[in-house]
């Protein structure tokens, strides 16, 4: 299998880890040193349970979330995935009280790969916006 191939399957069960917060997964899939930010931290988050804990934080205000890969751009050492997210707002997020709205946001990350197949970076489009407006607070 070469390394686009090797990167789309990885991806595939990046899918798997999100959606089910595995952490077994996260430690496969995700380097240890791999740093990562969200609205939710000031500091960065690092490796697998740092990613988890950006999943747990939207599922405090979202605990149906999912994220299926609708579209996927390969390369040797990164991917494109644009996902589909949907969610019902049952919980407090960022603030804003729950308003049982389902939300479907188009969201678009870049991920990452070191030599030997882990998720070093993960960049996202804004899709925070999405999510907001989804629930009526933009």
């Amino acid at each position: 299998m070469n390394l686009i191939e090797r990167n789309k399957e990885l991806m595939k069960k990046f899918e798997t880890m999100i959606n089910t917060a595995d952490e077994k997964l996260a430690e496969e899939l995700v380097a240890s040193d791999a740093q990562f930010y969200t609205p939710a931290s000031p500091e960065p988050l690092y490796g697998g349970k740092g990613y988890l804990s950006v999943v747990h934080w939207m599922r405090k205000g979202f605990s149906d979330v999912q994220w299926h890969i609708t579209d996927m751009v390969a390369d040797v050492d990164k991917v494109a995935v644009r996902w589909d997210l949907t969610a019902t707002h049952d919980g407090e997020f960022m603030g804003i009280a729950p308003t049982n709205k389902r939300i479907s946001v188009c969201v678009m990350n870049f991920y990452y790969f070191n030599k030997d197949g882990k998720v070093t970076n993960d960049i996202a489009a804004e899709g925070m916006i999405g999510i907001l407006r989804g629930i009526g607070a933009m």
